[in-house]
């Protein structure tokens, strides 16, 4: 088997299983079993389990944080100003553009960024901070200029509740979609469920300008 095929055997294995069981309650072992490799290649290529993690994020981050960035330079050149609605825009259509509409991997992705900040995982917030904390503030210097008003504190705890809402919903969309379809006898695209959520965090954030 080739290396590079190997790695990405791991990878597919660990990034289903951590989103499936958490991090804590997924044994190397049980990666290895699952992606058909030895514990000898998991130590090769990855060096720890703590590694392991977050090169699951990596594959997961590199590609959308360069899609994020992508659409923030075209919105830039377009616009002067950017508002609330046009950056949660580039947030959820750089999921779906990244990690595909028909898959599972933007739920996947959705589910271990909550476990990230939910499960014991503080060399893994570190991680991310550091590889991709430029991006991140390129991202949130946007957000001030359009909430006038917010305070430094507004921002923190408006950004994070409108998180919290995304990571939920994004990563129980097959659930949410049965539940809505059992109360309302409708069957609910994602693409309306997407519009939907995009308009509830933009005026949760407009009312962290208000308050």
């Amino acid at each position: 088997m080739a290396q590079k095929e190997t790695v990405e055997r791991i990878l597919d294995a660990a990034e289903v299983l951590f989103a499936e069981r958490g991090f804590a309650e997924t044994s190397l072992r049980t990666i290895t079993s699952a992606a058909g490799v030895n514990l000898a290649a998991v130590n090769y290529h990855f060096g720890s389990k703590k590694s392991l993690i977050q090169a699951v994020f990596v594959r997961f981050l590199d590609p959308l944080v360069d899609e994020i960035e992508r659409q923030l330079n075209q919105l830039q050149a377009e616009k002067e100003r950017l508002t609330v609605e046009d950056l949660l825009q580039v947030l959820t259509s750089s999921v779906y553009e990244i990690h595909g509409r028909g898959s599972n991997r933007a739920t996947s992705f959705m589910r271990l960024l909550g476990l990230a900040y939910t499960q014991s995982q503080a060399h893994l917030r570190k991680f991310i901070g550091e590889r991709y904390g430029n991006a991140f503030q390129h991202y949130a210097s946007h957000l001030k200029p359009a909430l006038p008003g917010a305070t430094a504190a507004d921002l923190f705890w408006h950004t994070h509740f409108a998180l919290g809402t995304a990571i939920f919903t994004m990563s129980n969309f097959d659930a949410l979609r049965a539940m809505s379809e059992n109360d309302t006898g409708e069957r609910t695209p994602v693409d309306f469920i997407v519009s939907r959520l995009t308009a509830f965090m933009a005026a949760g954030l407009h009312n962290a300008a208000h308050e």
